[in-house]
């Protein structure tokens, strides 16, 4: 299987979760400490940690500490190369994968 696909798939994977496309939804107006993100979610602080976790160790998000508080922001190379990828699968294309596959070889 092509390395890219099992790549994505992670992210995919990362994103399947409900609260962790909240976050991104959220982060995606800029930077946010844990401490707003937590307020949105009736989830605890380590429950939030691990999501965060997640999102950073995809890649997708990063955080930096300042005290004893942690900022959250996205990674806007990530985001754009992510955007890039489901765009390439999904849209028609001459050099398709599925090139080689014929409607008639279908058994419906």
């Amino acid at each position: 299987m092509n390395e890219k696909y099992k790549e994505y798939a992670q992210f995919f994977k990362v994103l399947s979760d409900p609260n962790r496309l909240m976050i991104v939804d959220m982060l995606s107006c800029g930077e946010l400490c844990a401490c707003v993100i937590l307020e949105k979610f009736r989830i605890t602080q380590p429950t939030l940690s691990h999501h965060m976790k997640a999102l950073c160790d995809c890649g997708l998000v990063t955080g930096r500490k300042e005290g004893k508080w942690t900022y959250y922001s996205l990674v806007p190379v990530q985001v754009q190369n992510m955007k890039n990828f489901l765009y390439l699968i999904t849209a028609n294309k001459e050099a398709c994968i599925c090139e080689s596959c014929k409607p008639e070889d279908c058994n419906e």
